[in-house]
């Protein structure tokens, strides 16, 4: 047994994506294995494609193919890569030595983007398919806590300084809007995604124009028979050797994003664990910290934040690399896609579980909420006390000044002091004011002063997000965030 072996593996770098974070169907659809599969199964139906319009492919040999599509034989796969120095052909001979009936019209016409194009372009279809459902059971958490929180005053921010109140749920529209769009982008990339389809060397279709003696229908038909028989609705029209890396660009802005609304969600959720008002969910054994037993660290939201930053600096490389493609085909597209499409897809998924995983179990302290409000409060009711005083008879101007010089008192006992806000206190005692000190308390309830907050989470749920969601509630119900490590 070699030292690595002992060790576990653990001796050589792996990526933490796949040991750490990202799911194993996630994991499953970017696998070797899945990928070499799919070039089988194109093989497969190439061949049964071309038999079907009238090529001199027996049955002995489909059925040889079909009978060898899971059998993966990675060492002979392997020995033949470090002759040839080509992946494709590698897997071509080790298929070969495998169906051997099959040997000579394996590929047939084809070049190697016949497999690799069409078969990552499966991977990614079937990686937005598995992205789509976190993410509408993300949303249908986050309503629900939304709904539930949607009249609970809270203080406002702009600047991360207090502002006017709004309330729990309405903020957390604020993030499900964002997720909805998000949604819509996922939708819209599965929706527009194509197949390359069979176009050959250098997209002409010139080697299946021979073989079908000059046939133009037979090698339409060839191109459309193989397209939806792999899954697709569509392929692209024209392609060079390969589709157009522009595609590869659509899909992962989509990614990035989810990643940006992610991140957004996921810094206010560290914010607001800070002010201690709002926390994911926190284990019973957790640690928060090895020198400081009381830390209760958002690690949740920061890896998602953490995460998100990644997926999002990886949508250069897609850019680049659709602007840099010379004519027909240039091959510095390929170890650069190898890595970033798959990991963006990795990482996206490890985001999505993590912000399940948190939606759905998000705390919230009222208490806190309270206290934090009615620290700000007095100051932001003060043009509505002035006013009330003012409608029942009281001078504006002078009262105006009354309620400047006892506010900066106020604040300066706040921040000079560190006690509590006395602002109302102050207005008790000042007989310009005795007209509302009845009112005073009425006249700072949190509600007055938070507008259609609740409404607009009643009508921004009912028009955006339910009918997203309708349809697919019992499917959503079982799923769960699956936070590794």
């Amino acid at each position: 047994m070699s030292d690595s072996q002992k060790a576990g593996g653990r001796d050589l770098w792996s990526s933490p994506l796949a040991s750490r974070y990202a799911s194993e169907a996630m994991r499953r659809n970017f696998s070797d294995a899945t990928r070499h599969r799919h070039w089988r199964k194109l093989w497969l139906t190439l061949a049964e494609c071309e038999k079907e319009l009238g090529l001199p492919i027996s049955d002995e040999q489909i059925a040889s193919l079909r009978a060898h599509q899971d059998d993966l034989d990675y060492e002979l796969a392997d020995e033949y890569e470090r002759k040839l120095r080509h992946d494709v052909m590698a897997h071509v001979h080790a298929l070969g030595d495998q169906a051997t009936a099959a040997r000579p019209i394996i590929h047939l016409g084809a070049t190697s983007c016949f497999v690799t194009d069409n078969s990552e372009l499966m991977q990614i279809r079937d990686g937005l398919d598995l992205l789509r459902p976190m993410l509408l059971a993300t949303l249908s958490s986050l309503a629900r806590f939304a709904r539930e929180h949607r009249d609970l005053p809270t203080l406002g921010y702009t600047h991360f300084q207090p502002a006017q109140p709004t309330t729990v749920g309405k903020r957390a529209c604020l993030w499900i809007q964002d997720l909805v769009e998000d949604a819509h982008a996922l939708q819209r990339a599965s929706q527009e995604l194509r197949f390359r389809g069979v176009k050959g060397t250098t997209g002409t279709q010139a080697s299946y124009l021979a073989l079908f003696d000059g046939d133009h229908e037979a090698v339409r038909r060839l191109d459309a028979m193989v397209t939806e028989r792999m899954g697709f609705d569509r392929c692209w029209a024209v392609t060079g050797q390969t589709y157009t890396r522009k595609a590869d660009f659509t899909v992962m802005s989509a990614l990035a994003g989810l990643g940006q609304s992610a991140a957004k969600m996921g810094n206010d959720l560290r914010l607001l664990a800070h002010l201690k008002e709002v926390e994911e969910p926190y284990e019973s054994g957790q640690i928060g910290s090895s020198a400081m037993p009381y830390k209760r660290n958002p690690m949740r939201s920061e890896r998602v934040c953490a995460l998100s930053r990644f997926v999002q600096g990886l949508l250069l490389n897609p850019a680049e690399t659709a602007s840099t493609q010379w004519f027909e085909r240039t091959l510095d597209d390929s170890a650069n896609r190898r890595l970033a499409i798959s990991q963006a897809f990795l990482a996206t998924d490890a985001v999505l579980q993590l912000l399940l995983n948190i939606s759905q179990g998000l705390l919230v302290f009222p208490k806190v909420i309270e206290r934090h409000l009615a620290a700000e409060l007095p100051f932001m009711a003060s043009e509505t006390i002035l006013m009330e005083t003012v409608r029942r008879g009281g001078d504006r101007q002078q009262l105006h000044e009354a309620i400047r010089l006892h506010s900066v008192a106020a604040g300066a006992r706040v921040k000079a002091e560190g006690l509590d806000n006395d602002l109302l206190d102050r207005l008790r005692e000042d007989e310009l004011f005795a007209a509302v000190h009845a009112d005073l308390e009425e006249l700072c309830d949190p509600q007055r002063f938070v507008g259609r907050a609740a409404e607009q989470v009643d009508e921004f749920l009912e028009a955006e997000v339910d009918p997203l969601l309708r349809g697919e509630e019992e499917s959503l119900a079982s799923l769960t965030g699956d936070v590794r490590v």
